[in-house]
């Protein structure tokens, strides 16, 4: 192995780097996880958690990654043979799809170009069309990571609502959730999924299940045949800060102390910080004269930015040549996008210059592959950055 020197800059959209705060954390010795210790620290995790999703309702916590999640929401709530409706905004929409149909549930998918977030007019016109309500859930991808795209959750629900349906609103906010805004009580959603390693700024290894009283009340009625992913097994004992099984005691308290970084910075300040550095990312991408991926004015992603590239020129042979040279790892395109699209990761613990370093690594890295695009877009990123107000500090 040769040593390369400097930091690795790692601009993936998540996993996201883990704060050295969140890593001391984790570095504390395990403890018995039946002990009283171990029920107060579990109290505050599932406490902690419900501040981030916004919401007063319950919030389990899985050790597995966020796919798991994604089967512990099906699971509960919809049995084999059961319709669900999907809006097809990218590659995490589509595999969410796929786990429903190994599952048995019969997923209908509304087409998609992979530019947008969904279109809540289509799930309104086709939750109209189901007259006899065979559709049992509405699932959306918040944030989709592979391309860039933000749906309009709250605008999603008032589709539902507005068609009369009484549909559940299933929403994965796996990559959204700490980065970008997420209000479960206040836009109704009925079951939100997520995980550990994007903007709550952790390893991979823990996931969520957001659960409101409505999907409670199906999963009590039916779902799928369970164990592991059994919603009313985690809550019976989660009231005293315990699991059913082994939980991932460290990964709590990475938790805990990554949510109280997200309080201190403030939510809000948070949102903004995500949402100024993907507009000087833009800005940066534009005066480099490729595109982005994204192009619905508004939806465009505080989490990351696809960039397609030049005809002729692959994605993944830049990325290779910029990871070679800059040390900077960046995102793949994925399945309908592969070698056509890179990402760059502008979420979690990161600041102006983190940010300023991460582009400079790329425009570097595009003329060292040999890529057709206009110098200086690092400096259009500054100049950005260097007129509009940093959330937190120019007050």
């Amino acid at each position: 192995m040769t040593h390369v020197s400097g930091r690795h800059f790692l601009q993936i959209p998540g996993p996201s780097p883990v704060p050295d705060r969140v890593l001391r954390a984790m570095s504390a010795q395990v403890i018995d996880h039946r002990s009283p210790e171990f029920g107060e620290l579990g109290l505050r995790a599932l406490a902690a958690i419900k501040t981030i999703f916004k919401t007063e309702q319950d919030v389990i916590i899985y050790p597995s990654s966020g796919t798991g999640a994604w089967e512990a929401a099906l699971a509960n709530v919809l049995r084999e043979g059961d319709k669900v409706l999907m809006y097809e905004t990218g590659h995490f929409a589509t595999l969410w799809k796929k786990m429903a149909e190994k599952l048995g549930v019969e997923a209908e998918f509304i087409g998609g170009d992979w530019r947008s977030g969904a279109d809540p007019d289509q799930i309104e016109t086709r939750l109209r069309a189901d007259t006899g309500h065979e559709i049992k859930a509405v699932c959306v991808v918040h944030n989709e990571t592979s391309t860039g795209s933000v749906s309009p959750i709250a605008e999603v629900r008032q589709a539902i609502d507005a068609a009369g349906h009484p549909a559940l609103l299933m929403v994965d906010t796996i990559s959204g959730l700490a980065s970008i805004d997420f209000r479960f009580d206040e836009w109704g959603v009925d079951v939100a999924v997520s995980g550990s390693q994007k903007g709550l700024m952790l390893p991979p290894g823990i996931s969520f299940n957001a659960v409101g009283a409505k999907a409670l009340a199906a999963a009590k009625a039916g779902g799928a045949r369970r164990s592991y992913w059994d919603w009313e097994e985690m809550l019976g004992i989660n009231g005293k800060g315990y699991f059913p099984y082994t939980p991932a005691t460290n990964m709590l308290y990475g938790l805990i102390d990554a949510i109280d970084m997200l309080h201190e910075e403030g939510l809000e300040t948070v949102f903004a910080r995500h949402q100024r550095h993907a507009a000087a990312t833009r800005a940066a991408v534009d005066a480099w004269g490729l595109e982005v991926l994204c192009n619905r004015q508004g939806q465009e992603s505080g989490v990351l930015t696809g960039v397609l590239m030049p005809e002729g020129h692959g994605a993944d042979n830049f990325r290779a040549v910029a990871l070679k040279h800059y040390n900077i790892s960046l995102g793949s395109g994925l399945s309908k996008v592969a070698d056509k699209v890179f990402r760059i990761g502008h979420l979690g613990d990161i600041n102006d210059l983190t940010l300023i370093g991460a582009l400079s690594g790329v425009e570097m890295g595009l003329g060292k592959a040999g890529v057709p695009h206009e110098k200086g877009g690092v400096g259009v990123a500054m100049r950005y950055l260097e007129s509009t107000p940093a959330p937190g500090i120019d007050a």
